[in-house]
């Protein structure tokens, strides 16, 4: 059992499954610092430090888990190496307590009393557009009156990439076809959402980070148009990030605050790699929820982020 049951059979195989790489990566190694080792000392802790660092937790993020630890070793005089883990899993959910959110499996908006806008930032290639595609099928299935807006119109086939998607979930998408004025998109798209009451309306923009400046520029129009409308919006800035570029989602996630407010993060495929400890690492940096995760190519495979049911799939023996 985990810290609490919120997660259903087959949503728990599926993270257990999209973590394994990772968990196969992180404790075969640790296995190995603790063979012949009764109790923790420098060496341990050297050892297991090396290992957070290549799993991509990050090496500021490492370094407190290591500090946590010490003082535990310290305080409580002798720790045996068998406690290791269980240790290391109470360090890292009291980390992830710390910085909010992911208590909750179920995909649902604060009552608001008007559309909830959510505007997804994040470069090309991390899985938006079908990240976007998930949101707007789990909203649905949870009984969600969804709206996409197609505001990325610089990048060839993105429209048309975000239509089929539509198309596919069955969701309605206002387009203005690509190079059309993105906040253009984003303003008829919210009149259109509080014109017929939908509840959730999601709106790509354009993942281009060579130009900060113009990045920033443009966001903050798209914000502009679409508060005439609704002044809140958007209530959500949803940063979707690659974990299995690891140190760089991070740099990527750096960038991105410093272009625009960024209030929520997600991260994508994570069943395809052995960095899954940057889930760790993106949330304590940056002291913003992870609150949707990627473990998988199907519509389903968009889960919401529970830090409890991640950690208890991490450590799982």
């Amino acid at each position: 059992m985990g810290f609490f049951s919120f997660f259903s059979r087959d949503k728990k195989d599926a993270l257990d499954k999209s973590l394994s790489k990772t968990k196969e990566s992180v404790f075969s190694k640790l296995a190995k610092i603790i063979v012949g080792k009764s109790k923790v000392d420098e060496e341990v802790l050297d050892n297991l430090e090396e290992i957070l660092i290549s799993s991509d937790v990050g090496v500021e993020t490492t370094i407190k888990i290591i500090e946590r630890i010490e003082k535990r070793v310290a305080k409580d005089k002798f720790i045996g190496t068998s406690e290791l883990n269980n240790i290391l899993k109470e360090e890292i959910a009291e980390l992830l307590n710390e910085n909010g959110g992911g208590e909750t499996s179920e995909f649902d908006i604060p009552d608001v009393n008007e559309p909830y806008v959510i505007m997804v930032v994040g470069v090309n290639g991390v899985g938006k557009t079908t990240t976007i595609a998930k949101l707007a099928y789990q909203f649905k299935k949870a009984g969600k009156k969804v709206l996409i807006g197609a505001a990325d119109t610089f990048r060839a086939a993105a429209v048309d990439q975000l239509s089929i998607w539509a198309q596919r979930v069955d969701v309605p998408i206002i387009t203005q076809g690509m190079g059309a004025d993105p906040a253009s998109v984003a303003y008829d798209t919210v009149a259109s959402a509080k014109a017929k009451n939908i509840d959730v309306v999601i709106i790509d923009t354009a993942g281009r980070l060579h130009n900060k400046i113009g990045l920033m520029n443009e966001l903050t129009k798209i914000k502009k148009v679409m508060q005439k409308i609704i002044p809140n919006a958007p209530h959500e800035i949803m940063l979707i990030l690659d974990a299995s570029t690891g140190q760089n989602a991070i740099e990527q996630a750096r960038q991105f605050i410093k272009a625009t407010e960024v209030n929520a993060l997600t991260l994508t495929k994570l069943d395809g790699t052995a960095k899954g400890g940057v889930v760790i690492g993106i949330s304590d940096t940056f002291k913003i929820p992870v609150k949707y995760i990627g473990v998988g190519e199907k519509l389903e495979d968009l889960q919401v982020f529970n830090k409890y049911e991640f950690i208890d799939s991490l450590f799982k023996s």
